[in-house]
C-alpha cells in the first residue's frame, strides 16, 4: 500500500526538531560525525488540478519570474479562468508548482512521475472570425439581368433553371476582382421555386446559332452532332434539347461536385457524342465531348401530366425513348436502409412510381419523407420496372401554385420568390459555396419563430442546435458545422458564425476549455514536462486516427519508394499499400502474403509467405511508420535527462484474425524516431 507523507506532519516535526535542538548538536554528540541520510520517495502520482491549485500556479514566484511583463497576464488568466493556454502553457508552469509547498506530494524525490490532468483552453478555429469580417454582398438586379441574359426577360432571382449554385460563383467573381485565396463572402439572393416563361424569348448572344433536328430521330450507337441548349441539371448530367426532343446526356456520377463541367442552364453547345440506351431511355453515353456558342432564355414545352394512368403507360413501352417534360405530384417516400432512396408515391399507382434522378445538393432538404411535392422535369428513363426517374426543373410543395411554370415578361415584382442566405469561399480561381458552412433562409428564421431574418439575445443558444437537427438529420458523431446568421443588437444587424459539433444526439457548441492529461517527471533535482505520447490506432473503417495515420503511410510510399514500385505497391484505390501493409480502408496493418503477392508479384517473387510477412513487419517497424511519424509530428524532439517515447497501439490482419500490438519509438532528434520494439516480434 503507498503511504504519502502528510505535508502538515512533516512541517511540524521539522520544527519540533530545530526547537529542541542546536544546529547539528545531535549529529555531532551522538553519530560523530555521520550525515543524517537524505529520505526519498519515489513514487508514480495520478493527480487532477484544484481550482487552488490553479490559483497556486498563477501566484508562484518563480512562475511569475518567468512570465515577466510579457506573460503576466497570461499567468494571471490561469488564476482566474481556471486553465492553462497557448499564452500560458502547462509544460511551462506546471514545474514549479510541483516544486512548492503548494503541491500536495511536494516531497516526492527524483524518479517520481505525476500524472497530472488540468484543464487547457481550446484554441478556437479561425473560421468563425474571418466569416464574421466577410464581405457581404446582395445580388442585384444588374447580376440577375446578367444571369437571365436580358435586360427585360428577367427575374431578380435565381430559378430551377438558373440556379444560385451555377450562378453564383461568375457573379462573385466579377464584383469581387481582389479577393484572395482563403477569403469568404456572405451572399444575400432570392430564389424562385419555378421557372418564368417569357411571351417571347430573348436573342441568343451568339447571332447565326441553329438549334439541330438531330435528337428525334436518334438511333442506339449512333455517333451524333447535336445543336442544342442545355434546360436541365442534375448531378450526373444534364438535359440536352433541340428543335427534334429532348435527351439526357450523362456525365458520371461526380458531375455536380466538378462544378457542371462549366455548364448552365440556357447554354448553347454543339455536342459531340455516342447514343446509348438505359432502361428503356436513350441517353448520350458518358465522354461526349462539346463546345459552347452562346447563351439564350429557355422556354418550357407544355409539361404532361404524370399521373396512376400515364405513368402505367410509360413502365410498359418496350423501347427505348427520349425525354419528356412533365409533372407529377405524390407523396415522398425515404428508404430506412443506409442508401436512403427518395421515390414519390402518385395517388392511385400500385406500381409506378417517380424517383428523382441526380438530385441536386440544394434540393435535396426538399425531399423530406411523408412531404407532398410537386416535381417537374424531364422523364429520362424507367428503373427497376417501376421507378419513373426524373430530372427536376424545379421542386414545390403540391400545394403550391408555383410548382407550374409561371408565365411573365419581366415579372419581377410577382414572381414568388424566397430570400436565401449563403457562404462562399474563394480558392485562388473560383469561387465555392462553403460545404461545411450553412445560413438559415427566410424560411428557416420563420420557422424558428423571428419576424425579421437575424437572431438576437439567448436565441442563438436555444435555436441553432434545433435548426441544425431539422437541416441534418443524418449527422454522424463528430461531424462539424459554422453556422452563420444575422444578429440584432444595439439597433444594429451583424454577422455572426459559431461552431457546432454533433454527438451522436445533439449539436453542441465548441468547446473552450478541454481537459489534457500529461506527465511530469522529477530528475536532478528538478520537475520537467515529460512529452511521452501513446497514439491509439483503432482498427476497422472509418476510424478516424487510424485513417489519419495509414494514409499518410501510404502516401508516403506512393511518393518516396522509386516511381514504378511506389505506384505498384499502393493499390489502385490509393488508401492501400502493400510495402509494408498499412491500409487507411481497413484501419489496420495487412500482413496477408497472397494479397502482396497478387498486388506486386515482382517485388515478392523469390520469397516465402513466411519471408513476405517478415519484410513487411520490418519495413512498417523502420521504415514506413516512422516516416509517417516525420510528417504528422514535426515538432516532436528529444529532451535532456529523459527519453521521449512514442507508444503506437494498433492492429495487424493475417487474413483469419486481427491482432492487436504495441509498438515504441523514440525521439532522436526534432522529428526524427527511432524504432525500439513491437509485441508481434514475441510471436517468433
Amino acid at each position: 500500500m503507498k503511504q504519502h507523507i502528510s505535508r502538515a506532519l512533516l512541517l511540524a516535526f521539522a520544527a519540533g526538531a530545530l526547537a529542541g535542538c542546536s544546529e547539528n548538536s545531535w549529529n555531532n554528540d551522538e553519530l560523530n560525525g555521520f550525515e543524517v541520510p537524505e529520505p526519498t520517495q519515489v513514487e508514480t502520482i495520478e493527480y487532477t488540478m484544484t481550482e487552488a491549485d490553479y490559483a497556486a500556479v498563477s501566484s508562484n514566484s518563480a512562475n511569475k519570474a518567468l512570465a515577466g511583463d510579457a506573460g503576466a497576464a497570461a499567468l494571471r488568466a490561469v488564476g482566474s479562468k481556471l486553465c492553462f493556454s497557448d499564452a500560458a502553457p502547462a509544460r511551462d508552469y506546471v514545474p514549479a508548482w510541483l516544486g512548492s509547498s503548494s503541491f500536495a506530494y511536494f516531497t516526492l524525490t527524483d524518479g517520481s512521475a505525476v500524472r497530472l490532468t488540468y484543464n487547457t483552453a481550446v484554441t478556437p478555429s479561425e473560421i468563425p472570425a474571418e466569416i464574421e469580417s466577410a464581405t457581404e454582398y446582395t445580388v442585384s438586379d444588374e447580376d440577375y439581368q446578367t444571369v437571365w441574359g436580358s435586360e427585360d426577360d428577367y427575374i431578380a432571382a435565381f430559378a430551377p433553371s438558373h440556379t444560385a449554385s451555377a450562378s453564383i460563383p461568375g457573379i462573385l467573381l466579377a464584383a469581387l476582382p481582389d479577393a484572395a485565396e482563403g477569403d469568404y463572402a456572405v451572399v444575400r439572393y432570392r430564389t424562385s421555386q419555378a421557372d418564368p416563361v417569357f411571351s417571347a424569348p430573348s436573342e441568343p448572344e451568339e447571332p447565326g446559332f441553329t438549334l439541330s433536328s438531330v435528337i428525334g430521330t436518334a438511333a442506339v450507337d449512333d455517333d451524333v452532332t447535336i445543336n442544342g441548349v442545355v434546360t436541365a441539371l442534375c448531378s450526373q448530367g444534364y438535359i440536352l434539347t433541340d428543335a427534334s426532343g429532348a435527351i439526357f446526356v450523362y456525365c458520371g456520377s461526380k458531375f455536380e461536385e466538378n462544378g457542371f463541367s462549366g455548364l448552365a442552364i440556357g447554354d448553347q453547345i454543339v455536342l459531340n457524342g455516342t447514343v446509348a440506351a438505359y432502361n428503356t431511355g436513350l441517353q448520350i453515353a458518358n465522354g461526349a465531348t462539346f463546345d459552347k456558342a452562346g447563351s439564350q432564355a429557355v422556354s418550357y414545352p407544355a409539361a404532361t401530366t404524370f399521373d396512376a394512368a400515364s405513368m402505367a403507360d410509360i413502365i410498359a413501352r418496350t423501347d427505348n425513348a427520349l425525354a419528356i417534360y412533365g409533372t407529377m405530384t405524390g407523396t415522398v417516400s425515404v428508404t430506412t436502409d443506409s442508401k436512403g432512396r427518395t421515390n414519390i408515391i402518385i395517388d392511385g399507382s400500385a406500381k409506378a412510381q417517380g424517383s428523382p434522378y441526380g438530385m441536386l445538393s440544394a434540393d435535396k432538404s426538399k425531399y423530406a419523407d411523408g412531404a407532398k411535392v410537386t416535381v417537374t422535369g424531364y422523364l429520362i428513363n424507367v428503373a427497376g420496372g417501376r421507378y419513373c426517374n426524373m430530372v427536376a426543373t424545379s421542386v414545390a410543395e403540391s400545394t403550391a401554385s408555383a410548382a407550374a411554370t409561371v408565365s411573365s415578361r419581366a415579372a419581377t415584382e410577382t414572381m414568388p420568390s424566397q430570400a436565401e442566405y449563403a457562404v462562399y469561399t474563394f480558392n485562388g480561381t473560383r469561387w465555392n459555396a462553403a460545404t461545411d458552412v450553412v445560413m438559415p433562409s427566410h424560411a428557416d428564421y420563420q420557422a424558428m419563430g423571428q419576424r425579421y431574418d437575424n437572431l438576437s439575445d439567448e436565441a442563438p443558444a436555444t435555436l441553432l442546435p434545433k435548426f441544425l437537427r431539422a437541416k441534418y438529420p443524418y449527422a454522424s458523431e463528430g461531424d462539424v458545422r459554422y453556422v452563420a446568421y444575422f444578429y440584432y443588437a444595439s439597433s444594429a444587424t451583424t454577422v455572426r458564425c459559431d461552431e457546432y459539433t454533433f454527438n451522436g444526439t445533439d449539436w453542441t457548441p465548441a468547446a473552450t476549455v478541454t481537459t489534457q492529461t500529461a506527465q511530469f517527471v522529477r530528475t536532478g533535482g528538478k520537475w520537467i514536462y515529460d512529452p511521452n505520447v501513446t497514439i491509439n490506432l483503432p482498427a476497422g473503417k472509418g476510424q478516424e486516427m487510424s485513417t489519419l495515420y495509414y494514409q499518410t503511410c501510404v502516401d508516403w510510399v506512393k511518393a518516396q519508394i522509386d516511381d514504378k514500385t511506389g505506384a505498384t505497391y499502393v493499390t489502385s484505390y490509393g488508401n492501400n499499400e502493400y510495402y509494408s501493409g498499412t491500409s487507411a480502408y481497413q484501419g489496420n496493418v495487412d500482413l496477408r502474403a497472397a494479397s502482396a503477392r497478387a498486388q506486386y508479384a515482382a517485388g515478392y517473387a523469390d520469397m516465402t509467405d513466411e519471408q513476405i510477412v517478415a519484410t513487411m513487419k520490418q519495413r512498417f517497424e523502420s521504415v514506413v511508420m516512422p516516416a509517417a511519424l516525420s510528417i504528422l509530428h514535426p515538432d516532436a524532439e528529444p529532451i535532456a535527462g529523459v527519453d521521449v517515447i512514442y507508444t503506437i497501439n494498433f492492429s495487424a490482419y493475417n487474413g483469419s484474425a486481427t491482432t492487436p500490438y504495441v509498438i515504441t519509438y523514440k525521439v532522436t532528434g526534432r522529428g526524427q524516431f527511432e524504432f525500439i520494439e513491437c509485441t508481434w516480434n514475441s510471436d517468433k
